[in-house]
């Protein structure tokens, strides 16, 4: 089909393991050089020193994705709470929370009327999705994965 439109593919997806790759990376350079340096420092032997540098590694990728899935896993508790919280908010009070996103779409440059039509389609569609993106700055690129995050900085900490 010549006429089927194709989505222009962008890194921003990815920028949730990349960030704790990179950070499991240099942290996996950094933890375990200064291990076998402090070690080869003391006059320890060769199967002190490596025994002392696996150790390290061992404890760093633990310590790496463990870090990573707690931190990770706070932020999605409140993404989960603030969409709980919106949820209520919808039920309780529908118009006045189309209307607020309506706001958000006049300060991006809509005009009232315009705003006020695309926040009616948007609750009619899915008022949730809708205020989660546009209200909270929640999305399904941006959302935080816990699992994602802490393969992503324990395997790069090893690599590193």
């Amino acid at each position: 089909m010549e006429n089927e439109i194709k989505f222009e593919e962008h890194f921003i997806n990815r920028s949730n393991w990349i960030r704790a790759s990179v950070l499991g990376a240099n942290d996996g350079i950094l933890s375990v050089a200064s291990i076998a340096v402090g070690v080869a420092a003391a006059n320890a032997t060769k199967e002190t020193l490596i025994l002392a540098t696996l150790a390290g590694l061992v404890a760093g990728v633990f310590a790496m994705a463990a870090g990573e899935y707690v931190s990770v896993s706070s932020q999605a508790d409140i993404e989960e709470a603030d969409l709980a919280r919106e949820a209520k908010e919808l039920e309780e009070m529908p118009e006045l929370e189309m209307r607020e996103l309506a706001k958000i779409y006049q300060k991006r440059g809509l005009t009232e009327a315009l705003s006020l039509e695309v926040a009616q389609q948007l609750h009619d569609h899915n008022a949730l999705e809708a205020h989660a993106r546009d209200e909270l700055g929640i999305n399904e690129i941006m959302q935080a994965r816990p699992f994602e995050a802490a393969f992503a900085s324990g395997a790069s900490f090893i690599v590193g």
